[in-house]
């Protein structure tokens, strides 16, 4: 069972993070100043922490730099600044994923998946006969390579790590490409998973792992 710390100095919104997780099996703790989140993370533990980038007593940075001295946690940036510097920053500073406000839950709850996978060692995710190498990034059909593109593996890596739920193309949109859907449409979407298909399926023209959603979005269906 993975424990997330949750650093975020606005009480609703880290309380409604922690019961979203809470919800997943997630143990989470609510931590509203850097004061806090050091205290608790001296106590060890944790699998993730998400940490908001402007907090009462500090800022994010110097929180993330502060963990870095001392562990390699994953840790994935909330903040409201949509700027490349923010970005650019939070990665130079050791920071594991980096998201903007507002932003889909059900995108947040992929990318931490994703780090507690791989923080737990696990190197391949697999259904309906696909089977992805997490630690090669490598894609395999049915015991044959499948050769995909860095968009394409990344859709195909969210759709099995959400199998049986139905994501729109927002959601897609802010995973796949920029954290905020910019220089995309939606119509970008539906070309790189008919592209996707194309290469996944046995019989493209008749899908029987990503399945389209009419009105909603597209789902993939483990046999």
């Amino acid at each position: 069972m993975a424990c997330l710390l949750i650093v975020e100095d606005d009480v609703d919104l880290g309380e409604g993070i922690g019961f979203a997780f809470s919800a997943d099996g997630y143990v989470t703790d609510l931590a509203v100043s850097i004061r806090d989140g050091r205290r608790m993370l001296a106590g060890g533990g944790y699998d993730c922490v998400i940490l908001d980038c402007n907090l009462p007593d500090g800022s994010g940075f110097d929180f993330c730099r502060a963990i870095r001295a001392e562990s390699d946690v994953p840790v994935l940036m909330l903040t409201a600044r949509d700027t490349e510097l923010d970005e650019v920053m939070a990665l130079e500073l050791g920071v594991d994923d980096f998201m903007t406000k507002p932003f889909s839950v059900a995108v947040l709850k992929a990318r931490v998946k994703r780090l507690v996978m791989r923080r737990d060692g696990g190197q391949a995710v697999q259904s309906n006969g696909i089977r992805v190498d997490l630690r090669e990034c490598r894609v395999f059909r049915d015991g044959g390579e499948v050769l995909l593109s860095k968009v394409e593996y990344k859709l195909l890596l969210f759709f099995l790590e959400n199998r049986n739920q139905v994501l729109s193309k927002e959601q897609i949109l802010e995973y796949v490409w920029d954290s905020s859907g910019r220089f995309v449409d939606e119509n970008t979407v539906s070309v790189n998973i008919r592209r996707l298909r194309s290469k996944i399926e046995e019989n493209p023209d008749s899908p029987s792992c990503i399945k389209t959603v009419h009105g909603l979005g597209y789902i993939w269906k483990e046999n």
